[in-house]
């Protein structure tokens, strides 16, 4: 059996590995839709093929790349019909969310403390931690619901394409700035779920998705100033 320090040292291959990887899929070396060939990869890093394989599962369960049974795995592509259809489901599960966290005075205090970082990453020009805060905000959002099939859906959905988001974020080169007026729309629901307005919140962030729904791909190909 290996001793814990091998075990240890495997696990910080695997996840440089994915890293790496990651950089390359930011940075568009790896393109959205692409194969991931393991043995180009692992002559490229130097390694074994089956830790290239274990990076790319990390990658999976962060959202990066896609696996079906007996095909190798991609780069997560979305197009903007996929992405329209993502917001229309994301309305109807965060708008029942927010309806949900309403009726039974979640608390807020990580939605809001959530909130707080994001504009403060805003404010210093921190896209990665702004990014990261966006997806946290609406997983959180979703755990208010107190509804356990609504929260594994919502994540099924939301990991992945705010991991596709990133991708199109970062080779757009769109700064943080753009954010402000979507950060206010993100305060708005807060304040709506503070004050018991469930209907209320509900059709603010369906309305919330589709305008987002609308822009998302301008935003990304640099036609517009907008994130969601």
């Amino acid at each position: 059996m290996p001793m814990p320090t091998s075990l240890s040292a495997e696990g910080l291959v695997k996840n440089d590995l994915a890293e790496r990887l990651r950089k390359e899929i930011l940075s568009g070396t790896l393109k959205p839709g692409e194969r991931i060939v393991e043995g180009k990869w692992a002559a490229r890093y130097g390694v074994a093929q089956a830790s290239i394989r274990e990076a790319i599962n990390i990658l999976a369960q962060a959202g990066f790349v896609t696996k079906a049974p007996g095909r190798s795995a991609r780069v997560i592509h979305l197009s903007e019909g996929d992405v329209a259809h993502i917001y229309l489901v994301r309305g109807a599960l965060e708008g029942l969310a927010a309806r949900l966290a309403a009726e039974t005075q979640a608390n807020l205090s990580v939605l809001q403390a959530t909130m707080d970082i994001m504009r403060e990453s805003a404010a210093s020009g921190d896209r990665e931690a702004l990014l990261d805060c966006d997806l946290l905000f609406h997983l959180e959002l979703c755990e208010l619901s107190g509804n356990p099939c609504l929260i594994e859906h919502a994540r099924r959905i939301l990991v992945p394409f705010f991991a596709f988001v990133r991708m199109r974020v970062s080779t757009s080169g769109q700064l943080p700035s753009v954010w402000e007026k979507d950060m206010e729309a993100h305060q708005q629901i807060i304040d709506l779920l503070r004050e018991g307005e469930g209907e209320i919140a509900d059709l603010y962030v369906k309305r919330a998705m589709e305008r987002f729904a609308k822009t998302a791909y301008d935003y990304w190909e640099n036609r517009s100033q907008h994130v969601g």
